[in-house]
């Protein structure tokens, strides 16, 4: 696995695995917001990408995963549907772990049951349940993982 920093040349597959991966994971909720690709394009290119670094999973030269982190907080962590449980997201939590080595924390949907497996797994805990800040307005959970 080779895990690398974002370039401008991942937007369309990334923002493609994002959206097939936000689709798998809370269809009611992707569902009920009704977000267009480019929506979803609009959304990465001025929030996701303003405000945190991204990294990269390739597999045979096209994105598969990635990451979105600010400091200790790890804004999106998704793999492509057709990619996940081969370890990748393992993958890019240790490389979160090495760019913040004091802890992280991170939110999910309370729905969003296999991220939540996911995390608890690698030794998050919940710090808080709460509801998500518009449009999603979701019942959330913050999660805290130290050393």
């Amino acid at each position: 696995m080779r895990i690398r920093r974002y370039g401008p040349d991942d937007f369309e597959a990334v923002t493609d695995l994002w959206r097939r991966a936000r689709v798998q994971a809370f269809p009611e909720v992707q569902a009920r917001l009704r977000y267009t690709l480019e929506d979803d394009r609009r959304y990465f290119r001025d929030v996701v990408l303003v405000k945190h670094d991204v990294w990269v999973v390739d597999h045979d030269g096209r994105p598969v995963a990635f990451m979105a982190i600010a400091g200790d907080f790890i804004d999106q962590l998704f793999v492509a549907p057709e990619y996940q449980r081969c370890g990748l997201g393992n993958g890019l939590l240790e490389h979160a772990r090495t760019l913040s080595s004091t802890g992280l924390r991170l939110f999910t949907f309370q729905s969003n049951v296999g991220a939540r497996a996911f995390y608890e797994k690698h030794g998050f805990v919940i710090a808080r349940l709460g509801v998500s800040p518009p449009p999603e307005c979701e019942p959330d959970v913050e999660y805290h993982w130290r050393p």
